[in-house]
């Protein structure tokens, strides 16, 4: 009965756990586009994710994702505010600037993409465990009785075993008797035979 309720307490502290590191990583990625955006350094997912630290599957999520489009927003403003002077240069850093991005999302899709197999293989070797394991407490309990099961069969047969000697020289003691008898019950007949 204590199994199941340790087994709750450990997810839930691995769940605790789990949500204090992804708030702790949300604010850091908050933090980071806020300082690039001061910096005024290009702000693009990848980059946010290498500056602050996290994944970049997060800086695509629910609460991130609005903040660093918004940024970027801002930042296009600002640079379309500015006399705009076309600048082939400009626009090759651009395409260089994607198709890194492209590589690093491609790249941290791919680690991601075995961080979450080895994660299953793992969680399937511990379910496993878990499942096929049998309860170690429930082992104790009928190794112990075996043992007992064990002792009084022992004893029982250590019982028969006495039994079966004290049988045996019951038979003896008996064949003797009649051994006895015969050979007088033969005597007394012949004596009653020669008195005739």
């Amino acid at each position: 009965m204590s199994v199941p309720n340790a087994q709750t307490a450990r997810t839930a502290g691995l769940r605790s756990a789990r949500t204090a590191d992804s708030e702790t990583k949300r604010r850091r990625a908050l933090a980071t586009i806020e300082a690039l955006e001061a910096a005024g350094t290009l702000i693009t997912f990848p980059n946010v994710a290498k500056a602050a630290r996290v994944s970049t599957w997060l800086t695509y999520s629910e609460g991130i994702r609005e903040h660093i489009e918004a940024a970027r927003r801002r930042q296009g403003d600002a640079a379309s505010s500015e006399p705009s002077v076309p600048s082939p240069g400009r626009q090759k850093t651009s395409a260089a600037g994607l198709r890194t991005d492209l590589a690093l999302a491609r790249s941290e899709i791919s680690r991601l993409r075995n961080e979450a197999d080895n994660l299953r293989r793992r969680l399937r070797l511990h379910l496993g465990s878990e499942i096929e394991g049998p309860d170690r407490a429930a082992l104790i309990a009928r190794v112990a009785e075996l043992e007992t099961l064990n002792r009084q069969a022992v004893a029982e047969r250590d019982a028969r075993a006495g039994e079966a000697n004290s049988a045996g020289r019951r038979v003896n003691e008996l064949e003797d008797d009649l051994a006895a008898t015969r050979e007088s019950l033969r005597r007394v007949i012949k004596a009653d035979n020669r008195g005739r």
